[in-house]
């Protein structure tokens, strides 16, 4: 389901010329083909037909039905051919593109970055390292809509508290004990001295990183506490949000990647 707000519409049928149920310069035989060369999609299946078959309410249809991710891959190339299709208007048409058109396009553009720029969170929910129980279930589907919604910094607090969840699960599964106020990068620490003894990290590159891991992960505290919604604070940047995010999703996969190793892993 995208995210995308009643203004962006707008904007996007303003540019798209959608009024009358066109879509720029596009026939239907184009239309079609554009979706299949674009992201592999049959827009003439009847899913997008739920307000009628004009090529205008089936991109109203696939704009509805669509994750940002997919919604994002077409419109950025969509949006490479309004250039195109004003020089048509203006040298043929004779008709001036107006400032409100020039406006709308800017603000698309920096749609597309959003649609395409947050991290992909669509497996988070999918992590099978640990036996799954409902409260990280719970935390995933907060961070993804967080992220989904393009408010990464939304998602922060939910994401550091998935992390502690996750890896003292980790940990209690090699044996490990927590103290209950023990934080993100002690726990993270200690099953990282466990996978080390049991020979699991092979390269000194990858020693590197998961050490410097622990100093990372103890930022992600202060940024939790202070920079996140967890207080009345005043949250982080989007930019920040989503390289924070990256990073710390990276290394839960890895966690998970290394548990995937099966019995040699429990001998730790």
């Amino acid at each position: 389901m995208s995210t995308l707000s009643a203004l962006e519409k707008r904007n996007l049928e303003t540019i798209f010329r959608m009024r009358g149920g066109f879509v720029l310069g596009f026939s239907d035989n184009t239309f079609n083909d554009f979706f299949l060369d674009t992201i592999g999609l049959d827009i003439t299946d009847e899913k997008y037909k739920q307000s009628g078959n004009s090529k205008a309410n089936r991109l109203r249809a696939f704009w509805q039905q669509e994750s940002d991710q997919v919604i994002g891959k077409v419109t950025k190339e969509m949006l490479t051919l309004v250039p195109e299709h004003w020089t048509y208007r203006k040298d043929v048409l004779t008709e001036e593109v107006p400032a409100s058109e020039q406006q709308a396009l800017d603000e698309s553009l920096q749609l597309v970055e959003r649609l395409l720029g947050g991290p992909e969170v669509e497996h988070l929910e999918n992590l099978q390292a640990v036996t799954w129980d409902p409260n990280l279930s719970l935390l995933a589907k907060h961070v993804k809509s967080s992220i989904e919604s393009g408010e990464p910094e939304a998602g922060l607090d939910r994401l550091h508290t998935f992390s502690v969840k996750y890896f003292r699960s980790l940990g209690e599964k090699h044996g490990l004990t927590f103290t209950q106020d023990e934080a993100l990068n002690a726990i993270y620490g200690k099953y990282l001295k466990t996978i080390r003894a049991a020979g699991l990290i092979k390269s000194e590159m990858s020693e590197c990183i998961l050490t410097y891991s622990i100093t990372i992960l103890s930022k992600f505290n202060y940024v939790r506490n202070n920079q996140s919604l967890a207080h009345d604070n005043d949250i982080l940047n989007r930019a920040e949000s989503i390289l924070i995010f990256r990073n710390v999703y990276a290394l839960l996969k890895f966690a998970e990647s290394i548990e995937e190793l099966g019995p040699q892993s429990q001998g730790a």
